[in-house]
């Protein structure tokens, strides 16, 4: 989450640290802006200062005297980033180079040509992997396992991600030559693009589905996603909606205002949707909603992750505390803080922590503690301390901890072999190979919500990795292995041997049957990688309905009203205070 409303706030503090620190590095006034204002406490002053002129002096003396040439940027921005890391994860440091950074996570725009890429093991390459809808890449002609070869003529030979990344992207306007190989045709080709600002949309995908029932995937919380939300729903409320899934897993956060104007879709106006409060009063603040709802009625369930995380939390456990919604999926990531962005001198920004914040009921619902002692660590709050608190209709719900799903539905395992083909490690890349050669042969496929790879196109994928150097742990044997160490140092061994053994022939490694049996898991890997080539990602998205399992139960509660009115009703014997 990114309370943007900070930027700026720091100009102040440093002015009233500036007697204090006379004669410091100009660091070490950036590193004060944003400290608590109000603390006037004499020893807390003369330890800072005290500090501050120590740091100061040791890299003075670092500078003069050290056996080699320090480089500042790097020796001072090393201890500022390990000072920080001993706070918490979201306490960051963004020097003028990294302003690109800043300006993708608060705005999820950069300039560039607009597709994800990825390193080929095989090849010792980086290739195209998914060209964004609309964008440069996709405009230029750019598809699946085109092999990059060369950036305005330097060859990109054995460079990683970042390295080709940084060299794709640029300032907008500016035009480069790329060069790839195309393996389906295995000529080299060369493309001038121009890069333009890329923003990555807030909802890749919304559509109404069968019986009335609307969809909604929401990856991001970056500026004017809440507008995107409420036109999705106004269109579909248009189409007839009779219930909603508002897709917010794997959702990591962003900026908290568009929490609330997505919540405001919701929920009338003047409500109070979160409270921000930590050491500085004047940055503590609520948030209401303040204008009018599009849809207070309609049912609607809202899926959750453990990835599920800051804004999302903000909404969805707003959403459950006005019981306007019922939460399903697992429990959320736990994270309830604030960061605030800040100015710094010489451009660069501080990504702060500030505050904590609290959804309507009253709970925060952060999970870790950090300590800041010897380097840094977190513990898990205790259950012991975990509070209970009461929503809009009485039902009880906890803090500390993330937000608890009303109905808890568990999505299904990914096999281990299946995690190992898609996964960044096989270095046959036969996966990959296979869904570019399929793309090759087949100039269009099926609409992308009813596309599946065929029985016979699975065979197919089953032969090339019987014929490849594929290898992956099985998880079974490794365990056995395992189990012997452990009864070979307990003395038991010898007396279970033949037990051993059997069940190590049982357990014996066979990638055929292994492919047979996680057939589905696998075949809906190919299959959504293969619709994203065609679709992009609003296709990829609309092709897992079919089979998501999650969505699925979801979409059969939203069917079921009297189901659903219970949910959202507190338990027998529990009033609107909880008593």
């Amino acid at each position: 989450m990114k309370k943007i409303s900070g930027i700026g706030c720091g100009k102040n503090c440093v002015g009233r640290w500036a007697a204090i620190v006379r004669g410091s590095l100009m660091v070490g006034c950036g590193l004060l802006m944003g400290l608590n204002a109000s603390a006037q406490d004499g020893d807390h002053n003369f330890n800072v200062a005290k500090n501050l002129d120590v740091f100061n002096t040791i890299y003075k003396n670092l500078d003069m005297m050290y056996v080699d040439t320090l480089n500042a940027d790097e020796v001072v921005g090393n201890g500022i980033n390990a000072m920080l890391r001993s706070l918490d994860p979201y306490t960051e440091y963004y020097p003028e180079d990294k302003n690109k950074d800043v300006k993708m996570l608060l705005q999820g725009k950069y300039a560039g040509i607009g597709s994800l890429i990825r390193y080929n093991f095989k090849l010792g390459r980086v290739c195209i992997d998914e060209p964004y809808e609309n964008m440069p890449a996709a405009e230029a002609g750019l598809r699946k396992g085109d092999i990059i070869l060369s950036i305005d003529g330097e060859d990109m030979t054995k460079k990683d991600n970042s390295y080709v990344s940084d060299h794709l992207r640029g300032d907008a306007g500016t035009t480069f030559e790329l060069k790839i190989l195309r393996p389906s045709t295995n000529k080299e080709m060369k493309f001038k693009i121009t890069r333009r600002a890329i923003q990555l949309p807030a909802v890749p995908y919304y559509g109404l589905q069968a019986n009335g029932m609307g969809y909604i995937n929401l990856n991001s919380f970056t500026e004017g996603c809440g507008k995107d939300v409420r036109n999705a729903i106004i269109e579909m409320k248009k189409q007839g909606m009779k219930g909603l899934v508002f897709d917010l897993r794997g959702n990591g956060g962003g900026s908290e205002m568009e929490a609330v104007n997505i919540v405001n879709c919701f929920i009338p106006k003047g409500k109070l949707v979160v409270s921000n409060r930590g050491k500085l009063q004047r940055v503590n603040h609520d948030y209401l909603t303040t204008v009018e709802p599009v849809d207070t009625l309609t049912p609607m369930v809202v899926l959750v992750n453990g990835n599920t995380a800051s804004s999302s939390e903000i909404t969805s456990g707003a959403l459950q505390d006005f019981d306007r919604a019922v939460i399903m999926g697992t429990k959320t990531y736990g994270k309830g803080l604030v960061q605030t962005m800040i100015d710094l001198p010489y451009n660069g920004k501080m990504k702060l922590t500030t505050n904590k914040y609290y959804i309507p009921s009253g709970r925060c619902i952060q999970k870790l503690n950090y300590k800041h002692a010897n380097g840094g660590s977190t513990e898990e709050r205790a259950d012991s301390l975990v509070k209970t608190f009461y929503t809009a209709n009485g039902r009880p719900v906890k803090d500390g901890g993330g937000i608890e799903p009303d109905v808890e539905v568990k999505p299904d395992s990914l096999p281990n072999i299946a995690y190992y083909l898609a996964g960044m490690t096989d270095s046959s890349e036969v996966l990959s190979s296979y869904e570019v050669d399929y793309i090759a042969k087949h100039p269009t496929i099926g609409p992308a919500a009813d596309f599946v790879l065929s029985n016979a196109d699975y065979e197919d994928f089953k032969q090339r990795v019987l014929a490849s150097k594929f290898k992956y742990d099985a998880i079974s044997e490794k365990s056995l292995e395992n189990l012997e160490k452990v009864a070979k140092f307990e003395g038991y061994y010898d007396e279970a041997k033949p037990e051993f053994d059997a069940l190590r022939a049982k357990l014996k490694h066979n990638l055929a049957k292994d492919l047979d049996y996680n057939k589905e898991s696998i075949r809906e890997i190919l299959t959504n990688d293969i619709v994203a080539a065609y679709y992009y990602q609003r296709g990829a998205i609309q092709n897992t309905l079919r089979s998501d399992k999650q969505v699925k139960e979801a979409f059969r509660l939203l069917q079921n009203t009297d189901e659903y009115r219970v949910l959202l009703q507190p338990k027998t014997g529990v009033d609107a205070n909880g008593k």
